[in-house]
């Protein structure tokens, strides 16, 4: 089961729109990525199990309340921000990559699919001036350095089951990068969620970024 089949049997309570999304997901990006190559080859063949689901991984720790907003940093050709903006519909998400060519394609994939809860921005990190509940990455760099990007992005008020902070995606042994993290850690390993071999190493790592 490598196909759509694999999102359907774990996020059993989709609209038929989103059911749709999802199902075209792939036929787009594979146009995309034959004009500028985001994905490569290897894994555009198991497309829904590493991208789509790695990605949605991060709602099975964290269900986005209607109202929130997520920016998706160095989000690449996408992810995770585009499928978790198709899995939660009334949540607004800003996805920035300082390469435009990748955001181009993000921007054509939510034009063919009419996502319409995506923002997107050319720019690096540290260029964004607006505040969010929660911020997403897959491994963009090392956790010391990504908490220099996200400073003073997050809102004070908590509207999730989650307080404010940072759901990141990220494989293998974490102890040594996570040396000089302060904040509060929690590691959840996507195997729980997905038993699947791909999975099996890897994390989402959630930090507590509020202040209060």
């Amino acid at each position: 089961m490598n196909g759509v089949e694999l999102i359907l049997k774990h996020f059993t309570e989709l609209t038929e729109t989103q059911k749709k999304q999802f199902t075209e997901l792939k036929e787009v990006y594979t146009f995309w990525n034959e004009q500028i190559n985001v994905i490569s080859r290897k894994d555009l063949d198991q497309f829904y199990e590493r991208h789509v689901l790695h990605s949605l991984a991060i709602a099975k720790v964290q269900s986005f309340k209607d109202g929130s907003r997520i920016l998706d940093i160095g989000t690449g050709g996408g992810f995770p921000g585009v499928p978790l903006a198709i899995l939660f519909p009334n949540c607004h998400f800003v996805l920035v990559d300082s390469i435009g060519k990748k955001i181009k394609v993000v921007n054509e994939v939510c034009e063919a699919l009419g996502i319409k809860n995506i923002t997107t921005h050319h720019s690096r990190a540290e260029e964004i001036k607006e505040q969010f509940d929660f911020i997403v990455s897959r491994a963009v760099t090392a956790m010391p350095s990504f908490l220099k990007w996200v400073k003073g992005k997050f809102k004070l008020e908590n509207n999730n089951k989650l307080r404010n902070g940072i759901l990141y995606l990220k494989g293998g042994d974490l102890s040594e990068e996570m040396k000089t993290v302060k904040q509060k850690v929690k590691y959840h390993d996507i195997s729980r969620f997905f038993d699947y071999e791909f999975f099996e190493t890897k994390k989402v790592v959630y930090l507590d970024m509020n202040k209060k």
